[in-house]
């Protein structure tokens, strides 16, 4: 063992990089993948609206640890080498997605029936009535939710550790096994965690009262 000095201390903080990362490229990747699956939910066609039901009961029915798992381990049977941060990216995307996907589902069918009849009185057809009256509605309700999402999402990150990525969690796993203290490490780590999420999860439910003030 080695004494918890200020070496290490900066190892663990420089991992914050690879978990900001991380929830950057999952986020984008769920927010692409989201919107498909929000359209398809609420698209005219049944087929669609089975499909991405499917979808969304699979991975909200099933744990993160498991999908990160599969995107690890499934490619290799079929001869792909995927890196751990390849697979977490994928993982936590896939993941994010389903749950955005619902999110935005129910903002968009949040918005008042009388704007959807609007539009079909205006002879909008699915496509014109979604992009120009029902979306930029429903993306102003899907605020609050999404950065609450945000917040699980940067903390679910914390589970590519088990797959090898060196993110936050992981590199105190590692200074841990080398001084065992892990008191002073994982406080430290609960407190970027929070010091991270604390201004999402503020802002967030500022939205929230933003938008029953403007509902009243």
């Amino acid at each position: 063992m080695r004494e918890l000095g200020p070496n290490e201390i900066i190892f663990i903080l420089a991992a914050v990089r690879w978990t900001l990362l991380l929830s950057l490229v999952a986020f984008l990747g769920g927010a692409l993948g989201g919107a498909l699956v929000a359209l398809a939910r609420t698209s005219e066609f049944k087929w669609l609206r089975l499909a991405s039901n499917g979808y969304i009961k699979l991975f909200q029915g099933t744990p993160l640890l498991m999908q990160l798992f599969l995107a690890f381990f499934v490619p290799g049977l079929f001869g792909w080498s995927v890196d751990p941060w390849t697979a977490a990216a994928l993982g936590l995307s896939l993941h994010a997605s389903a749950f955005l996907g619902e999110i935005w589902r129910g903002a968009i069918e949040v918005v008042p029936r009388g704007q959807w009849e609007a539009a079909t009185s205006l002879g909008l057809r699915y496509t014109p009535k979604m992009a120009l009256i029902i979306v930029p509605q429903a993306i102003r309700i899907a605020i609050p939710p999404t950065i609450g999402f945000l917040v699980q999402l940067i903390k679910g990150t914390s589970l590519a550790s088990i797959i090898g990525f060196v993110e936050l969690t992981r590199a105190a796993q590692v200074i841990n096994n080398a001084t065992f203290r892990p008191f002073t490490i994982f406080a430290l780590v609960a407190l970027v965690y929070f010091l991270i999420c604390w201004p999402l999860s503020a802002y967030s439910k500022r939205m929230e009262r933003k938008l029953l003030v403007a509902a009243r």
